[in-house]
């Protein structure tokens, strides 16, 4: 019988509030097989937190560049560590192995451990994206609501005994008002709190990091790669560029 399959994941955090990134990598730290290597960067070049469309799209070309930099490593996976899951179709074109997004991730941990489930985030903003993702993953169904703490992303590190205080609020009338049988925490920078929210309330909290980390553990295992026919091929080389190879 054979061992388990030695990979090398790389955590990107499209942001560059490098405190941030290293707060995820710990997550993912305490949750990988052994023979695991999880690195973990984030581009110098884009938004401190991404709150919203136009932090994502300025998120995207940094966090891409990342990836062109990890495929010439060999990187067996990727996951994207925001919750917005910004540029992630674009990162399938880019990469050959899983890219996995955290807000995907968790909704399908939460669909599989649960019937009905919120999402707790950051801002109010953040919410109208987070149904349109968890519409477009197919759980809108299962989804009963997406909350808002009012607290800004930077806000979880400048003052995290607050952010856990009204998480718990949240939570607790999620249970209540919702009857969400799991919670998904909607922001990368609450990966650290998961542990105590569940031990605070009772109910299942679902951290994005560690579940993306453990899902590209799977498909790497599992020996499975992105597809490159049609959508998700690589981008086609055009124009200029095509100079630069002559």
């Amino acid at each position: 019988m054979k061992g388990p399959v030695s990979m090398h994941i790389r955590l990107i955090n499209p942001n560059s509030t490098a405190s941030m990134t290293a707060q995820a990598l710990d997550s993912a730290m305490r949750v990988k097989q052994h023979d695991t290597q999880v690195s973990a960067a984030n581009p110098a070049d884009t938004p401190v937190s991404i709150e919203g469309s136009a932090d994502e799209a300025s998120s995207v070309p940094g966090m891409l560049a990342e990836i062109r930099k990890g495929e010439a490593l060999g990187i067996d996976a990727y996951v994207i560590a925001c919750f917005d899951d910004p540029g992630l179709h674009a990162a399938r074109e880019v990469a050959r192995g899983p890219v996995i997004g955290i807000c995907q991730a968790a909704v399908q941990v939460a669909m599989t451990i649960s019937r009905r489930f919120s999402v707790i985030t950051t801002l109010p903003r953040s919410i109208p994206i987070i149904e349109d993702l968890v519409s477009d993953y197919g759980a809108e169904r299962h989804c009963r609501n997406v909350r808002a703490i009012n607290l800004p992303v930077l806000g979880l590190e400048e003052d995290p005994a607050e952010a856990e205080r009204l998480l718990i609020d949240e939570i607790e009338r999620a249970k209540k008002e919702d009857r969400a049988e799991a919670i998904i925490l909607g922001c990368a920078g609450m990966s650290s709190l998961c542990d105590r929210l569940q031990a605070a309330t009772g109910l299942p909290v679902i951290d994005g990091v560690t579940a993306a980390i453990k899902l590209a553990e799977a498909l790497v295992g599992a020996g499975y790669a992105t597809s490159k026919v049609n959508a998700y091929d690589y981008p086609r080389i055009k124009g200029a560029e095509c100079q630069a190879f002559v």
